[in-house]
């Protein structure tokens, strides 16, 4: 009995604490992940400083855009909000008027410049895919979308032009201006898009890049 009773009186009933002390009020935003990019907690930040730091992630992304030379910043971090607000511009800019006097306004409607956009960004994007592309689809509509953007200021520059009385002159310059932002936007699109293809096959994916931009600045070219 006495040996029991001596086997308990060992036994130590103190509580174990163990584990990590959180200290209350200090929250932690951002972290650092394997690649060394900070990592945002949007969850405990104000709104505003959400929308202005996407605010200038699109404004970076346009400014690659114009000045193709980094290659991964509009693939790491892909957004739609740029293609967007350029494919709203350019519908809203193009669309034809609505009057019942305006019979010789051929232009577009709104919604087939959205649907020539969108629509020809996904078969772009599928042809890419299908021969072998190593970008996953959302990455190339934004690359695309953001790529709009030479086009996009060609169509501000012609729709200034078309203010005055249009002679063969004016004319001559809207179709410089549109040659520039068609040759600006498939290079753009080029730089980024083009090492993510097979060597041999790049041709094939370029040809389709070729014909969605042509297509967009045919309408800014037709645009009167």
């Amino acid at each position: 009995m006495d040996s029991k009773l001596d086997m308990f009186e060992d036994v130590n009933t103190s509580p174990s604490l163990e584990g990590d002390m959180s200290i209350p009020g200090k929250r932690t935003t951002t972290a650092t992940s394997a690649s060394g990019a900070p990592e945002y907690n949007t969850l405990d930040e104000p709104i505003r400083e959400t929308v202005l730091r996407d605010i200038r992630a699109v404004g970076i992304k346009f400014y690659h855009v114009l000045y193709p030379k980094e290659k991964s910043s509009l693939l790491r971090d892909w957004d739609l909000w740029g293609p967007l607000v350029l494919c709203t511009f350019m519908a809203t800019i193009l669309q034809g008027s609505s009057t019942a006097d305006s019979m010789s306004d051929n232009g577009p409607e709104f919604a087939q410049v959205f649907v020539i956009v969108w629509i020809g960004a996904a078969v772009v994007t599928l042809n890419s895919k299908l021969l072998g592309g190593n970008i996953s689809f959302f990455q190339s509509v934004c690359v695309l979308g953001y790529c709009l953007t030479p086009v996009a200021i060609s169509l501000i520059v012609c729709r200034v032009i078309l203010l005055a009385t249009q002679t063969r002159l004016l004319f001559f310059l809207r179709f410089v201006t549109t040659t520039i932002g068609f040759a600006w936007a498939t290079y753009a699109s080029f730089v980024f898009l083009g090492q993510s293809q097979p060597p041999h096959r790049k041709p094939l994916a370029v040809y389709p890049i070729f014909l969605f931009f042509f297509i967009i600045s045919w309408l800014v070219l037709s645009h009167n």
